[in-house]
């Protein structure tokens, strides 16, 4: 779907204070994933944003509200498609993505950091705000943020909560899978397998897991999916037990 197609299929929220979302669709009709990318208005009044949605005008409009982009952030290595393009609007901001990113982008575009290649204990300016975790054991080469000011954790791949009734509210679709329903739903059976199947190092997996569970989250917001609103931490917990236990 061209970029300036999903805008009117684009929902823009605020989902906490200083935390926004753009939901759109994203995914083949028998699988409807949905896409998203979240934006934080940092205490600075600068902008912070995972970018994993078409930079439409209705993105860019808010956006240009909200304050200056600083860091464009890129949460795994398939989530490389809009890079480019946040990067070209805002060649300012500082682009943060993992490595695995860089090495998969057919038209790279310099980055400013990255997981992966930086040593682990690189701070990229803007920690005083927003943590992170770069689960380096994870198949997509994840990472995880963690918004202390509003309880939310922010990622990609790592978690997902289907079906994205939001991110296909414009589109007359319900966003579900036929006949799978809630199949990647919390709690779910395959929900609880995911983590073990795609976990390859399983030291660092507990590691990054055991990080994440000193977060102090009661929200995910995923960028497959619906929001998960309450028991956030219940939910986190249950798809990674396999490394806890």
């Amino acid at each position: 779907m061209a970029s300036q197609a999903t805008a009117k299929y684009t929902v823009i929220r605020e989902v906490v204070k200083d935390v926004w979302t753009f939901s759109a669709p994203f995914g083949p009709s028998f699988f409807p994933m949905g896409g998203r990318s979240t934006a934080v208005k940092m205490k600075s009044g600068d902008v912070w944003i995972l970018a994993s949605t078409p930079l439409n005008d209705v993105t860019k409009n808010k956006l240009a509200e909200l304050g200056p982009v600083k860091w464009i952030i890129g949460c795994n290595g398939g989530h490389r498609m809009f890079l480019g393009d946040f990067k070209k609007e805002y060649p300012d901001a500082k682009l943060i993505a993992v490595d695995a990113a860089r090495k998969g982008m057919k038209n790279p575009v310099a980055f400013d950091g990255a997981w992966g290649a930086d040593p682990p204990d690189t701070n990229y300016g803007f920690e005083s705000d927003i943590q992170h975790c770069y689960f380096s054991g994870y198949s997509s080469k994840d990472v995880a943020f963690f918004h202390p000011e509003s309880k939310t954790m922010i990622q990609g791949d790592l978690f997902m909560n289907l079906p994205a009734t939001e991110q296909y509210s414009k589109t007359g679709s319900s966003g579900r899978i036929p006949i799978f329903g809630g199949f990647l739903a919390p709690g779910s059976w395959l929900q609880k397998k995911i983590p073990g199947w795609l976990g390859s190092d399983k030291e660092a997996m507990r590691r990054d897991v055991k990080t994440t569970m000193g977060w102090d989250f009661e929200r995910i917001i995923p960028c497959h999916g619906d929001i998960l609103e309450k028991d956030a931490k219940a939910a986190w917990r249950a798809a990674y037990h396999m490394y806890l236990d």
